[in-house]
């Protein structure tokens, strides 16, 4: 999937890094939109008015002597997806969309957001909203300064602040007469009131064994560990993000959509383990699980998720040293912590450690895409068979294939919303279908599916882009070009230690070659029934450079605009490279085994070495999943893969692999990067 926010990537400090991701079903019909300077103004019927809302913010502003209010589109834990509890902004603007700030003074409010939803955004709020078509702080602290009085407060809730987004408006609001002031109670909660849905109740329940590469117990020994050996001797380690404290002890539930997670922070000190959660979802052997009746060092202590604020304060007054992952923690405890006390470091310790999976979690994640490709090939299978009849359209399309992968042993939902576009819908990189707009499956267009699902072994993530009917020659030259990036990027011999823009340079040798390119990240890292986007694994810069056991998506993708899209789009592992010579050598091994549509293919563009490349995955793809669907008698779609992977051959020009290596190193050398 491409992305630009990730479900475990503090995305608010992230966003000029992460260029898109998947994102809300939006109305792309650009009629019935509000139009405010009409007389009277018109509002469609999607609009919410918002009048009260507004009122009831703009008295609490007054009690708390406030100029402005800002509004983030977050939880207190960066999540990608929010839960209903968390949905202040939609609440109080009636925009439904998945990025966007917003801003209320005493006589103005406004939204921020990007290109994605501004067609969405004028169908969905009233005319007590200004739309501002920019993001990043420096167009709201513009507008702060032009609609705020001098010495006035621009108030926040740090715990919907990363420490990135505070430093960002901090500094551009100083020398203005204008305070940001961080207020812990927050006023839209208070103004929501009763009509605010409940926090989730489900009970949290542990991971089989079975399912995970290490027990909690050894997971905080080796934090601790690490703990120790840090040269500034730690004495605490404060988990802020949802996946952190589901990885460390081999917990999950659905708080969050499309992520097992449940609202919680541990701080893990060299002594005692904290975790502050919802103790009322434990069942009784999830406490003894947790060793929970006890004080000792692996003992976990449980305590109310409302008092991680005030406990962290209290434990920041004792001689300790707190380490924290400055991308994401909130700047309600930066800001609690005494300077000389917090051990601030772009990553906590469990982000860089769950980022590398050990040999039996690597299995686990290798059979979940194994799992995950019948899944896929099924649909396909049956899109080959339906499309032509005319009966398929991109969200009936997307909810079959949902359903294939819930009847999938292990299956835990999708790891995303679907992303079903054909034809020009496929060029919109956010674009996933609705009931209400979608289009029909044809024969003559192209057509995306970008998809992935849960496993409690694995999260994956896929996308194939196919045309059953005859592709323009630029269709298949684009498509070949694309396909060209990801082999070689796959088949790439790396040294250990190279930079992500330095790798990815070569997903986009084949298309910059020709004059073409994508507008969007080629890869992110990805979690053993975690996040579909797990932080800090990818090609950006800001991200862990690439080692042994990572896994990532390589996806390249051109998009035409009004006519096509394409991504091809698979996992892999980061393994050690076998050379001629000794040293420290990477490549990657994919792992997501669905063959490449042949139609699409044009074989002269090949190299020999490439071609070569794509015969050895589709033996593999032959061998992992062939069995899985002879196995389950699935005889029709064992049938469509054999012919589907039958080997390449064809007249390819000379040109080595080595020259593109050259030319992609010199690129990525001049200062590309995403």
């Amino acid at each position: 999937m491409a992305w630009a926010s990730w479900g475990c990537c503090p995305w608010l400090v992230l966003l000029s890094v992460c260029a898109w991701g998947h994102a809300k079903p939006m109305d792309l019909r650009r009629e019935n939109v509000r139009n405010c300077s009409a007389s009277p103004p018109y509002l469609p019927v999607t609009v919410v008015n918002t009048t009260a809302q507004l009122t009831a913010l703009r008295q609490q502003m007054r009690t708390w002597n406030l100029s402005a209010y800002i509004i983030p589109n977050t939880d207190a834990h960066m999540s990608e997806y929010i839960g209903e509890h968390d949905k202040r902004l939609t609440w109080m603007t009636g925009f439904t969309g998945s990025s966007g700030t917003a801003v209320v003074t005493m006589g103005k409010a406004g939204l921020w957001t990007d290109s994605r939803y501004w067609t969405q955004a004028e169908q969905e709020m009233d005319c007590n909203w200004e739309l501002h078509k920019e993001v990043g702080s420096i167009p709201v602290v513009n507008w702060l300064l032009t609609e705020t009085p001098a010495g006035g407060h621009v108030g926040f809730d740090p715990l919907l602040f990363s420490i990135g987004t505070w430093k960002s408006y901090d500094t551009a609001l100083q020398g203005s007469d204008r305070e940001l002031k961080p207020i812990t109670t927050n006023l839209v909660d208070l103004v929501w009131g009763s009509k605010r849905p409940p926090v989730p109740s489900e009970p949290i329940y542990v991971l089989q064994e079975t399912f995970t590469g290490s027990t909690w117990q050894e997971k905080v020994s080796n934090i601790r560990s690490q703990m120790q050996k840090h040269r500034k001797a730690p004495t605490a380690v404060l988990l802020s993000m949802l996946d952190e404290t589901a990885w460390l002890f081999n917990l999950r539930s659905n708080d969050i959509p499309y992520n097992p997670f449940f609202y919680s922070y541990t701080l893990l000190t060299d002594s005692s383990i904290r975790l502050f959660v919802n103790k009322s979802r434990f069942n009784s052997e999830t406490l003894q699980y947790l060793n929970s009746s006890c004080t000792g060092p692996m003992c976990v202590q449980l305590e109310d998720y409302s008092q991680v604020y005030d406990s962290v304060q209290a434990y920041a007054s004792g001689a300790v040293r707190i380490w924290i992952g400055t991308s994401n923690t909130m700047y309600a405890f930066y800001n609690v912590i005494p300077q000389g006390k917090v051990i601030a470091e772009t990553y906590s310790p469990v982000m860089v450690t769950k980022a590398v999976k050990n040999s039996k979690e690597q299995t686990l994640l290798k059979d979940s895409h194994v799992q995950d490709a019948v899944s896929l090939i099924r649909y396909l299978v049956w899109l080959e068979k339906n499309v032509p009849k005319g009966i398929v359209d991109e969200f009936s399309g997307a909810e079959l294939l949902d359903k294939l992968r819930s009847e999938e042993k292990f299956s835990a939902g999708p790891s995303f919303q679907t992303i079903s576009a054909s034809g020009l819908n496929a060029a919109l990189a956010h674009y996933s279908p609705s009931k209400e707009v979608h289009r029909k499956l044809t024969s003559d267009e192209m057509y995306l599916v970008d998809s992935g699902g849960q496993y409690w072994g694995g999260t994956t993530d896929i996308t194939r882009t196919v045309h059953w009917g005859t592709p323009s020659a630029f269709q298949k030259e684009a498509y070949t070009r694309v396909l060209i990036g990801n082999i070689d990027l796959s088949r790439l011999i790396f040294p250990a230690g190279t930079s992500g823009p330095m790798l990815e340079a070569f997903a986009r040798k084949a298309l910059w070659d020709v004059g073409l390119n994508y507008g969007h990240g080629t890869g992110h890292g990805i979690g053993n029934f975690l996040c579909v986007h797990e932080w800090p694994v990818g090609f950006h810069s800001s991200g862990l450079t690439m080692g042994k056991g990572m896994f990532t998506s390589i996806e390249p993708g051109y998009y035409q605009d009004g006519e096509f899209g394409i991504r091809l789009e698979d996992v892999a592992l980061v393994v050690e490279a076998k050379t001629k010579y000794p040293g420290t050598y990477l490549t990657f091994e994919v792992v997501s085994l669905v063959p490449y549509d042949r139609n699409l293919i044009d074989v002269r563009l090949l190299s020999p070495e490439q071609i070569q490349y794509l015969n050895r995955y589709y033996q593999t793809i032959r061998e992992k999943v062939g069995p899985e669907l002879q196995q389950r008698k699935l005889l029709e779609e064992f049938e469509w893969l054999q012919k589907h992977t039958e080997p390449l051959s064809g007249r390819a020009p000379r040109t080595t692999f080595l020259a593109s290596l050259l030319a992609a190193s010199t690129l990525a050398i001049l200062g590309w990067s995403v």
